[in-house]
């Protein structure tokens, strides 16, 4: 697959970030894809909210906003997207977040308009138990020194609440969107933001937080039927009817849905923000235990479902960017491989004239030795002397002492290992040597660890009859390993 440029090179290097291509857009931001660079290779995907230059620009606005967004990060819950940083550069305001593989209850909400299926009642359920509770998580924030923030999200709607593919519903946006609430009622008096979801004190100035369980409950009433509560063809048609308070119960346009549940959501939509749900948790609660709810894992499967295309694009967009980003950050890297350097060749040309195979004091580490040990046996037994008794033995020489011949082993090895051949087709002659000293031409450096001296029982007679049957192996081994030879197999 070619990819358009902007999803694989990045647009731009903001503090340690780098931001890729769109993910969505709206009237307030952009959301990219984005990379979080960080220190000796670690690095992360996050989502980018960038906002608009007209926002940018607003001295009041960005204070509101870098104030706002603090107080978001005081928000913890499973529920709600994490707020994990804000950059404010060039005259640009940046919004980090967790990125969640998933989609907005609006488009999935469409999209099952689109498929003429409704959404399963315990699914709605689910999303929208975890959407009221990640909001009172929010209402319930405190700060550093435990007091309460009073954080109101403000813009609840169906945009703002993103439904993971792991089935979790979790609520986005809350420092914009308090600091965009602040805007749209000092501004010259307008009022922006999405009308179809304010409550009616909002629209006078008044907010709390009943506001957002009414805005959630228009979600609700949104979730359950796939239409728009409040629609029209301008504002203006929206205000009057939001003002107007009238609203149809949920199962006037879907039959099948339990009356219960039509009082539920009734309660929610009170103009009078007393008689609503006194937290979003109570509102939670009842939907729970009118219908009851979908595990995540069905609410997963069902979001994976109807919003396939999107998410597997998505997916390979991530991939791609994690790939690139892996190889921009770590040149010449390649993951999980170790260049290794081959042993050379020992520089003899017969069984006579075997020189000995050097090792750095920067030695191999134990499970390391075993394979070089097998190599050097191995080029031995190539030089045609596979028809001996061939012993490998390491030695550790006095510091003092002068270097070994080249043609003798030393005397009192500290470790050997011994390939044996079958009697019928071992001779007579004294076995050749192979011996592993720190004064040999060829080297092998590894990571400096410190060799363990291990004794060896002492050399054994060469085999002169065939080995009785209890000689399979011909030796045992002791506590610590060390090989004890039987003596009838000798």
């Amino acid at each position: 697959m070619v990819s358009s440029p902007d999803v694989i090179d990045p647009v731009r290097v903001v503090g340690r970030y780098a931001l890729y291509g769109e993910i969505a857009a709206g009237g307030m931001a952009t959301v990219h894809f984005g990379r979080l660079l960080g220190p000796v290779g670690f690095s992360r995907t996050v989502a980018i909210k960038r906002l608009h230059p007209q926002y940018a620009k607003d001295p009041e606005f960005v204070s509101m906003f870098l104030d706002e967004a603090r107080l978001a990060a005081r928000i913890r819950h499973p529920n709600v997207v994490p707020t994990l940083d804000v950059v404010a550069t060039q005259g640009e305001l940046f919004l980090v977040m967790d990125y969640v593989q998933g989609e907005s209850l609006s488009r999935l909400i469409r999209a099952a308009r689109d498929r003429r299926e409704p959404i399963p009642l315990r699914i709605v359920a689910a999303i929208m138990s975890g959407a009221l509770q990640g909001l009172h998580a929010a209402h319930e924030a405190k700060n550093e020194r435990g007091e309460p923030l009073h954080i109101v999200h403000r813009d609840i709607s169906p945009q703002n609440v993103l439904v993971g593919s792991d089935g979790v519903a979790r609520v986005l946006d809350f420092g914009v969107a308090k600091a965009a609430g602040r805007i749209q009622t000092t501004k010259e008096g307008q009022l922006k933001g999405k009308l179809a979801y304010m409550a009616p004190e909002q629209i006078g100035g008044q907010v709390s937080r009943q506001t957002d369980v009414y805005a959630a409950a228009i979600v609700v009433w949104e979730a359950l039927t796939s239409q728009r509560l409040f629609s029209g063809e301008n504002e203006g048609q929206i205000l009057s009817k939001v003002l107007g308070g009238f609203v149809q119960p949920p199962s006037a346009i879907v039959p099948d849905l339990p009356v219960a549940l039509d009082e539920i959501v009734l309660r929610g939509l009170a103009r009078e923000p007393a008689h609503r749900y006194a937290t979003a948790r109570e509102f939670a609660i009842a939907i729970e235990r009118c219908v009851g709810v979908a595990s995540s894992t069905e609410v997963g499967e069902w979001v994976e479902a109807v919003a396939h295309g999107a998410l597997a694009s998505r997916a390979e967009k991530i991939a791609e960017i994690e790939s690139s980003s892996s190889a921009n950050l770590h040149p010449g890297l390649d993951v999980g491989k170790t260049s290794v350097t081959s042993l050379p060749d020992p520089p003899v040309s017969t069984a006579s004239q075997l020189s000995s195979i050097s090792v750095s004091k920067s030695a191999l580490p134990a499970r390391s030795r075993t394979p070089l040990l097998l190599t050097a046996v191995a080029s031995v037994l190539a030089l045609g002397v596979g028809g001996t008794v061939v012993g490998l033995m390491m030695h550790k020489a006095p510091a003092e002492a002068a270097p070994a011949p080249t043609s003798h082993a030393d005397p009192t090895p500290s470790a050997s290992a011994t390939v044996e051949t079958p009697a019928a087709s071992v001779s007579a002659t004294p076995p050749a040597t192979a011996t592993v000293t720190e004064t040999a031409t060829a080297t092998v450096t590894a990571t400096a660890v410190h060799t363990a001296h291990v004794h060896a029982p002492p050399p054994h007679p060469t085999a002169t009859h065939a080995p009785q049957k209890n000689c399979d192996p011909p030796y045992t081994l002791d506590e610590k390993g060390h090989k004890i030879w039987k003596p009838e197999c000798m």
